[in-house]
């Protein structure tokens, strides 16, 4: 096969005259190259896992859950959403998507582990009735548990956990209240023919289950770790040019080395596999048709196996499952534990709990004691220094505005400089704010655009791709006003609300234990999320960890990433020590190697909080010493746990008997 150019080969062909030349070397190559049977080395269709009867599961799950909590004759606005759902879902081949995210989180649910939804699958009222989320998408609503009368009228909030409270007036119990008012579009698009993509967070403790579970759903060498692919990054690249001419003693300036670089940007360098995707063969295919497989890293002997290329290569062949590890559900797992308290009856309209999102009288402390105007530090989606200048700036009282709150801070370039430049100006209020991706459509329709329109810039703005001439028109036509319109073109990317809702649902739960239960919360939040916990600094009075603020505050930006990190757990720390919490001592026999204990007197920390004692020495003492009793000398402990000199050294200066 010639490496010539087109131009270069017909000079060599120049003797046969110019019209011979062209006929030889291009007309003739290109009636060879259209005789050859176009292929592909490997499939190009879409081979999707297919689980028998999905499509009359989905609908006799959806019906059943439907009818427990709204009654045996469905209201309209309810069996309208159903039908309008399920006919999408079913058509377009969906089921089997629903029923799998079903099966995976109905067994995580059994196995004592709530689930988080991520993206707009809460967009969906089939993923809330077959238990994929919690999140209800329907307008707000009262429902009556008991007798499952339900009231769909607009009592004027956007909410429904920002409903009054209310009693049946059928049977006379309390009515519960629900409602997010999602619409169905964010999900599966206009037509309801894009495929879904659900993401499920579940607790890191069990994803690792969840990964297992999905080969016992479809067969054993169906499933495999969805491989990505590591690039060479630009200052990366420079670096390896610029060694290279080092090495050989040439002097290169900087400009040719940077684009020299340029061409070693984005190749290739290392091979790895993403956090939680899953991919899925169907039964009676084999990997090898769209995919080679191989070990993370090129390494032999690890015995996880990925896919070779990285998932949006064969994102049109094969289908990923997104698994994903979250801290929140292992939080409210462990406080489930600590309490006995169910999180899925904790009140999500608890005005004491609403209350620290705008104040710290719930927690029994000043703003100046705990150096904040809101109580939230450790709350999920709430606790950033960025989300609780937000939450000063904006002051909310409802659930709903938690939404919004939480939509604006996930977005790009939707809250500073747009947003909140607006708020304070005075020319809108939070509820007016373009929080949410979903914001867009339901206003644009509410003010009179057509519906796909209105669905399309949605799409087009919260992608960050702006408005075309022809919508800003239309928009204009239909008086929506300048500052909307400027809002939009603004922003670059927009969260979905039902990831919002999703989101915020479980931070209020983790929020009411912080109000009610506090040792409980603290003791959850240090075992699961303060990983930079340093018992030397934290453990021994607020005065010790006032300095160490202080000492980082004068360094500034100048502070070591370490101290950065620990800053957030420090003003926790401090918070629990002003509402009269404190720690017990570590104990070589009472603290456990990697969690903090609530007890009576305070929260024992592990020993692992030690500085400079690691989880596995930690883990050995434990295990050690459960399996045989007390250590009698040093040298037993040393012998028994399999620890150094320099880990007796640590227990010793963090003042720990060693031996008895």
């Amino acid at each position: 096969m010639s490496g010539l150019s087109t131009l270069k080969e017909l000079k060599e062909f120049g003797y046969l005259g110019k019209e011979k030349a062209y006929e030889v070397v291009v007309t003739n190559t290109n009636k060879i190259a259209d005789m050859c049977e176009k292929m592909s080395p490997i499939a190009d269709y879409k081979a999707t896992p297919h689980i028998e009867g999905c499509e009359q599961t989905i609908r006799d799950i959806t019906m059943n859950r439907a009818h427990e909590l709204y009654g045996e004759n469905l209201p309209e606005i309810v069996q309208a959403r159903i039908d309008k759902e399920l006919d999408s879902i079913i058509k377009n081949g969906f089921s089997v998507m629903y029923i799998i995210a079903q099966k995976l989180v109905k067994k995580s649910n059994e196995d004592g582990y709530l689930v988080g939804s991520r993206g707009s699958v809460g967009s969906s009222f089939v993923a809330n009735m077959t238990g994929i989320t919690e999140v209800n998408s329907l307008i707000p609503h009262y429902r009556c548990p008991n007798c499952k009368y339900s009231d769909f009228s607009d009592f004027g909030v956007k909410n429904g956990f920002d409903l009054p409270d209310k009693i049946c007036p059928e049977c006379g119990h309390r009515l519960d209240k629900d409602g997010m008012d999602i619409p169905f579009e964010t999900f599966l698009g206009f037509d309801g023919d894009k495929e879904p993509d659900i993401d499920l967070n579940f607790s890191g403790e069990y994803q690792s289950k969840a990964h297992r579970y999905t080969e016992v759903i479809f067969g054993k060498g169906t499933t495999f770790k969805a491989g990505t692919i590591g690039t060479i990054a630009d200052k990366t690249a420079f670096g390896y040019v610029k060694k290279y001419y080092e090495e050989r003693h040439q002097i290169v300036n900087s400009a040719e080395i940077l684009r020299e670089s340029v061409g070693c940007t984005g190749i290739k360098r290392t091979t790895g596999q993403h956090p939680g995707g899953i991919i899925v063969v169907p039964m009676g295919n084999e990997i090898y048709e769209f995919c080679p497989v191989q070990h993370p890293a090129d390494d032999p002997n690890s015995n996880i196996i990925t896919t070779h290329f990285d998932y949006h290569s064969i994102d049109q062949n094969l289908l990923k499952l997104d698994i994903l590890g979250h801290d929140d559900p292992t939080v409210i797992r462990m406080l489930q534990d600590l309490t006995g308290i169910d999180p899925q009856t904790i009140p999500l309209d608890d005005k004491e709990t609403m209350s620290i999102f705008c104040s710290t009288d719930a927690l029994g402390v000043t703003k100046d004691q705990i150096h904040s105007e809101v109580g939230t530090f450790g709350v999920p989606e709430f606790g950033t220094k960025f989300v609780r200048g937000m939450l000063v700036d904006t002051k909310p009282t409802k659930f709903e505005e938690l939404l919004r709150i939480s939509g604006l801070s996930h977005g790009t370039d939707v809250w500073l400089n747009n947003a909140q430049t607006l708020i304070n100006e005075g020319t809108i209020k939070l509820e007016e704010a373009i929080c949410t991706r979903d914001d867009i459509m339901i206003y644009l329709i509410k003010q009179g655009l057509p519906p796909k329109p209105s669905f399309k810039i949605m799409e087009s703005v919260r992608k960050g791709k702006g408005l075309t001439e022809e919508q800003e028109a239309l928009m204009r036509e239909n008086n929506v006003p300048d500052w909307y319109i400027t809002s939009c073109k603004k922003i670059k990317y927009m969260f979905p609300k039902a990831h919002a809702a999703a989101y915020v649902t479980m931070a209020f739960r983790i929020a009411w234990f912080k109000v009610h239960i506090p040792r409980a919360y603290y003791t959850a939040f240090y075992s699961v999320r303060a990983d930079g916990f340093d018992s030397e600094i934290m453990a021994h009075g607020k005065e010790r960890v006032l300095a160490k603020m202080r000492e980082i505050d004068a360094m500034g930006n100048t502070a070591a990433a370490k101290d950065k990190d620990m800053y957030p757990i420090l003003e926790i720390v401090l918070e629990m020590y002003e509402r009269g919490y404190n720690f017990t001592n570590i104990d070589l026999y009472k603290s456990d190697a990697t969690k903090f204990i609530m007890e009576e007197d305070g929260i024992r920390p592990p020993l692992n909080s030690i500085p400079g004692l690691g989880t596995v020495a930690a883990q050995s003492i434990q295990a050690s010493r459960e399996k045989d009793g007390k250590f009698m000398s040093i040298e037993e402990l040393k012998l028994r746990a399999g620890i150094g000199k320099s880990t007796i050294e640590l227990l010793k200066a963090a003042g720990i008997k060693t031996h008895y």
